[in-house]
């Protein structure tokens, strides 16, 4: 995996920034999800990651080799940031420590 819980990325073909907050080793959605929103189809068999989008309520679910780092490293501003991190260092957030 490329990425980790935290790290401020950005879509390539789309733009947008958001923060990691879930990882997968494969995808791991249904196929009618696949089918109706992977219009690239990209490869099963790679990471997947949930991305929280800045400026919105929207989570995402993208395939690796659509994201990259953002050279933008502001915070990201999302209502949900605050159930999955505890603080941000001026470049990436630290994941909430579940007790």
């Amino acid at each position: 995996m490329i990425f980790h819980l935290g790290q401020i990325v950005e879509h390539v073909r789309f733009g947008y920034r958001g923060v990691v907050y879930h990882c997968d080793e494969e995808f791991s959605l249904t196929e009618e999800w696949y089918d109706e929103m992977a219009k690239s189809k990209p490869p099963k068999n790679k990471p997947w990651y949930g991305v929280l989008v800045h400026g919105s309520n929207s989570a995402t679910y993208v395939a690796q080799r659509h994201l990259t780092l953002s050279r933008n490293k502001s915070r990201i501003e999302h209502p949900d940031v605050v159930y999955y991190f505890d603080e941000f260092d001026g470049f990436e957030y630290r994941p909430r420590q579940l007790n």
